[in-house]
């Protein structure tokens, strides 16, 4: 690794919709597990770590493009070289400059040290940074020090999100997560204690027809144990190229409905106790972005807004969830919008979209957006 040319500026496929305006800063490269099945992300690609002297040179090549940007460099050929990182730069002033997302996968895997001394240099060229945040595994967390953590907190990092999806081990198992409920609480616990922010992710319809009260419950019961600041909604969807996939086209694995998916939600929201978790539903494969609110308070509004659509008529439900996955729909109050409602109406006409059809047509729009 350490003979490994540098190629100049890098950055990865994903990140989270909150850090849609960060300066995306690559540390590892695809993912160190690779095996969950419900993910399509980094299938066939080989993990690696950056060295750090590549990644430290990708901050330099930012912050000399970032200078010549705000006028303050003498001219633009240290920026220029590099022209990734030029774009890079741009993007993240656009968007403010306060926030840095560290990618790939899990950027918990590099040894503590190595992280410390990137997000120290990271710290030295952009000290006006207010998050720093990274993806990372419940099993990596679970065998990190505490000491250790609270280090890579004291250097910068921030806020972490850990893909919990679900805490029913059945459901663990079969997605081929690598980790238990046990082990997602124990870690999700070592966050909060460390000082770092956490963002947990709950995937409904991952457990599939069978298994879809326990993975509420079971779910809801780990997340109770963390309070984790954020509870972020990811609802399934199957693209082509997902392992799951090919579970469901076999009838391995039968797929909830938008419905019973809804109704799942309703499950885990209501099974939610004693903590002060933000819930968040900010993801367009989200049906119901008013299932969104802080816990205790909002938790009456947030199934009020679920007993809504649960209460609509199959048409109207229907015309709902495709204007929604379409992006006409922004939530339930636009379907009082004649404007939005009529586009949607037209597209239902047009493609003959029956209550019955709906759920093929949604699966089909959901793929685009994973």
């Amino acid at each position: 690794m350490e003979d490994e040319p540098y190629r100049g500026f890098e950055q990865g496929p994903i990140r989270p919709p909150s850090e849609a305006g960060s300066l995306l800063l690559r540390l590892t490269r695809n993912c160190p597990w690779n095996r969950c099945k419900f993910c399509p992300v980094y299938k066939n690609l080989e993990f690696s770590r950056r060295p750090v002297e590549h990644i430290l040179r990708d901050l330099d090549a930012v912050h000399r493009a970032v200078q010549a940007l705000k006028g303050q460099a003498a001219g633009l050929s240290g920026a220029a070289a590099d022209p990734k990182a030029w774009q890079a730069a741009a993007h993240w002033l656009r968007n403010g400059g306060r926030s840095v997302f560290l990618q790939d996968a899990d950027s918990l895997v590099l040894p503590p040290g190595e992280l410390v001394t990137i997000l120290l240099h990271l710290a030295e060229r952009f000290p006006e940074g207010q998050r720093v945040t990274s993806y990372t595994r419940s099993r990596t967390v679970a065998r990190l020090e505490l000491r250790d953590l609270q280090s890579i907190r004291q250097a910068g990092l921030n806020r972490l999100h850990i893909g919990l999806e679900s805490g029913c081990n059945e459901v663990l198992r079969r997605m081929h997560k690598g980790t238990t409920q046990r082990i997602q609480i124990v870690a999700g616990q070592k966050v909060k204690q460390s000082g770092m922010e956490l963002s947990e992710y709950y995937m409904p319809g991952l457990g599939g027809r069978s298994l879809w009260e326990a993975n509420a419950r079971e779910t809801a019961a780990a997340l109770n144990e963390i309070n984790p600041d954020f509870i972020r909604l990811r609802t399934l969807a199957l693209p082509w190229d997902a392992p799951l996939y090919e579970d469901y086209r076999a009838g391995r694995f039968d797929k909830p409905t938008d419905l019973e998916m809804v109704r799942e939600i309703k499950l885990f929201l209501e099974s939610l106790q004693g903590i002060t978790s933000t819930v968040v539903s900010d993801h367009i494969l989200n049906l119901l972005p008013e299932v969104e609110g802080t816990l205790p308070q909002d938790q009456g509004r947030m199934l009020a807004g679920i007993e809504r659509f649960l209460q609509m008529n199959p048409e109207e439900q229907g015309l709902y969830q495709v204007g929604r996955r379409l992006g006409v729909f922004g939530g339930l109050d636009d379907l009082e919008n004649p404007f939005r409602r009529r586009r949607a109406e037209e597209v239902i006409r047009k493609h003959e979209i029956t209550p019955e059809k709906v759920e093929g047509v949604v699966d089909e729009l959901m793929r685009r957006f994973v």
